[in-house]
């Protein structure tokens, strides 16, 4: 529409202020109302970046209500930015709804990126990065948690959530018991003064965070099952050969993965006996002396 304004969806720092482009500051300036998912929180980075557009608040609680009055303001000709307490709105948060509502109604919606949680523990977690998905945060408890579990049994990619640090070692043990010992990152504080960015298994994991709770917000970065769909059909029909099965343990190995674990974690995937896992390897290995 020509006449309404623009909805800027403005990146603000996931913890050093420095995280924030100079682009976010001018838009922010610029703007004709901040919409803010803690107006407290927001008004400290106003105050930082001497900032002093009109704030309100939308969050999940009035997200509703005021997602009307938003698109109101922008069918009139206002330009409205909306930011959450760190990174990107629309990602784990009520933005997603006003960004869908806002193109159901013909307003143009623009980006203003910056910083995200998800995307730096990617990049330092050691594990692969040119294919993974994102997951946010779990469901809390029972049926839904259990099924989406099941679900992601499969996923070969490397799998990001969100987690709040008290749900931390029980969400690493529920991983665990659906996953095996996968290896894991766990960054929490990013890009703040104590960060932390811990590498290993899920179940030393486990260990550490019981023993040193952890503060702050986390992104967990999981490895993927290392076994493709494809493989996986393979398997169930059997036809998966023992020579495919053996380069599904030697990959694991080159990761880093103990023989042992990784026989018995390709086994676990493929539903093939350990025996028949070991012997295949066994095999593939006298053919290349």
């Amino acid at each position: 529409m020509e006449d309404a304004g623009i909805l800027y969806l403005c990146a603000t720092p996931i913890g050093n202020l420095e995280d924030i482009t100079l682009r976010a500051i001018r838009t922010l300036k610029e703007a004709d109302l901040v919409a803010a998912e803690d107006t407290r929180h927001t008004r400290k980075l106003f105050s930082h970046f001497d900032i002093h557009t009109p704030l309100t608040s939308y969050h999940q609680h009035n997200r509703r209500s005021k997602g009307q009055y938003l698109v109101e303001q922008l069918l009139a000709g206002k330009n409205i930015a909306l930011v959450t307490d760190a990174g990107l709105p629309g990602v784990s948060d009520p933005g997603e709804e006003l960004a869908t509502l806002a193109v159901s109604r013909g307003i143009r919606v623009v980006p203003i990126p910056g910083a995200s949680a998800s995307l730096a523990a990617l990049v330092v977690s050691g594990l692969p990065t040119e294919r993974f998905c994102f997951e946010g945060f779990l469901p809390a408890r029972g049926k839904d948690r259990k099924a989406r579990l099941e679900d992601l049994k499969r996923e070969d990619r490397t799998i990001i959530f969100y987690e709040s640090p008290h749900r931390l070692v029980g969400t690493l043990s529920d991983l665990s018991r659906a996953f095996g010992n996968r290896r894991v990152c766990v960054a929490r504080e990013l890009t703040k003064h104590f960060e932390e960015i811990w590498r290993s298994s899920l179940e030393e994991s486990i260990v550490k965070f019981k023993n040193q709770p952890p503060r702050g917000e986390v992104t967990l970065v999981l490895e993927g099952s290392g076994v493709s769909e494809s493989d996986l059909a393979k398997a169930e029909k059997k036809l998966l050969s023992p020579e495919e099965l053996a380069v599904l343990v030697i990959d694991l190995e080159e990761r880093g993965t103990p023989r042992k674990d990784a026989v018995k974690e390709i086994s676990r995937r493929v539903g093939i006996p350990k025996r028949e896992v070991y012997s295949a390897l066994l095999d593939k290995k006298s053919q290349e002396v």
